[in-house]
């Protein structure tokens, strides 16, 4: 018999994951993955790209790479940090990840022990629990409302504990709840970082995917001490099967993250690095996006208005500025986890709140996402999962 490590044996499939798996079937109209619009994938284009990486680079394209990112890529990447992030930055300063994922996996490891302590929004991305949990660090749940993290619960909470080594954020329209912070939130949440000794996690993938707010400057370029590490990601604005993430940091967290990401990968894909980059070089990256966040904020004033026929009164949705997702909040008799076989049933499905809040609980809660569902589905898809909701509101 195979005898695995104590973390391994603590590895199991989860009833949601399961769950989850059977919106895979064709029929079910599922809002369940963060999956962008298939149909905006440069595929044209990126038969052009490649034609000319090999033209101009020949086998060199596909041979290893270092560790840190094929330096065009990351000087495309320090442009749209200043221009996107308001973060000047050179390709010293940005290593190339195989997926913020991955990212979020390695800094966890390099920044947390074990039963040392991890800070989230609540509730907070449901990827980013996974990849801290093999570090087996304990959780706090900051108080979060409407516009973010609240600075004075966060100050209370560094102040009391010292085992805090890392504080995980999403400022722009947060998965799962859609929220974007405003500016003085971010100034006070900086105040307060900057009196303690602690790591900031920035996690931006959704940061450029925006309908009605304009850019706000990110922590990152409020960072005066080296404290805030930036996570950023091709996934959603280009093309997420190419694996491509990038972390901004500071000297000292650069040096760790190369030194692990060498035990891990060697390196990310050299040839997908490529591609993005002379993309970035032979086309607009801009209008690419801009077509993006056309269709997306159409979807998601589509789902909203669909919310507001389909479901019952005591149900409510947030209407997000930008990304991919909404956030429903049912009345606390209800459960999202227990409601789903349900809704299976009528082949409609979402992911269940509660696996968004690290420490459990807040089962009343789920996530939707419009991006991938084109716009007959969507309104389908609404008006099945209103039926379910009116179903169990009359019991």
């Amino acid at each position: 018999m195979t005898k695995f490590s104590s973390f391994a044996q603590t590895l199991q499939s989860s009833d949601i994951a399961d769950l989850l798996a059977l919106t895979e079937k064709p029929e079910v109209i599922s809002f369940a993955g963060g999956l962008p619009a298939p149909e905006l994938f440069p595929i044209e284009e990126m038969k052009k790209v490649d034609q000319a990486i090999y033209e101009k680079e020949g086998r060199k394209a596909v041979q290893y790479g270092t560790t840190e990112g094929y330096v065009p890529l990351r000087e495309e990447i320090c442009k749209r940090m200043k221009n996107k992030f308001f973060v000047d930055c050179e390709p010293k300063d940005v290593v190339v990840t195989t997926g913020s994922q991955q990212a979020l996996f390695i800094l966890s490891q390099i920044l947390v022990d074990m039963d040392q302590t991890v800070c989230m929004e609540s509730p907070s991305y449901m990827g980013a629990i996974m990849a801290f949990d093999p570090v087996r660090p304990k959780y706090i749940e900051v108080p979060t409302d409407d516009k973010g993290i609240v600075p004075e619960e966060l100050d209370k909470i560094l102040a009391a504990d010292d085992s805090i080594r890392m504080i995980y954020v999403i400022p722009e329209f947060q998965n799962p709840t859609g929220i974007t912070w405003p500016i003085e939130r971010r100034k006070q949440f900086m105040e307060v970082i900057n009196k303690y000794d602690v790591t900031v996690l920035e996690d931006d993938p959704y940061g450029e995917i925006r309908y009605d707010i304009e850019k706000l400057p990110s922590l990152k370029s409020m960072d005066t001490q080296g404290k805030v590490v930036f996570l950023g990601s091709f996934s959603k604005i280009f093309m997420p099967g190419l694996r491509l993430g990038w972390i901004v940091a500071n000297p000292q967290i650069i040096d760790k993250f190369v030194k692990y990401k060498q035990a891990v990968d060697l390196g990310t894909s050299t040839f997908g690095q490529r591609q993005a980059a002379y993309f970035c070089q032979m086309f607009d990256m801009e209008k690419h996006i801009k077509e993006i966040c056309a269709l997306y904020a159409k979807r998601r004033t589509l789902m909203y208005d669909s919310m507001k026929k389909y479901f019952p009164e005591g149900v409510t949705f947030t209407y997000p500025q930008g990304g991919l997702f909404t956030w429903v909040t049912m009345p606390e008799k209800l459960d999202a986890k227990e409601m789903m076989p349900k809704c299976l049933a009528k082949n409609v499905a979402y992911v269940p709140g509660g696996i968004f809040y690290p420490n459990g609980g807040n089962g009343n809660h789920f996530r939707l996402n419009y991006s991938n569902m084109p716009e007959d589905r969507i309104v389908e898809g609404i008006k099945r999962l209103g039926d379910v909701l009116k179903e169990e509101l009359s019991k």
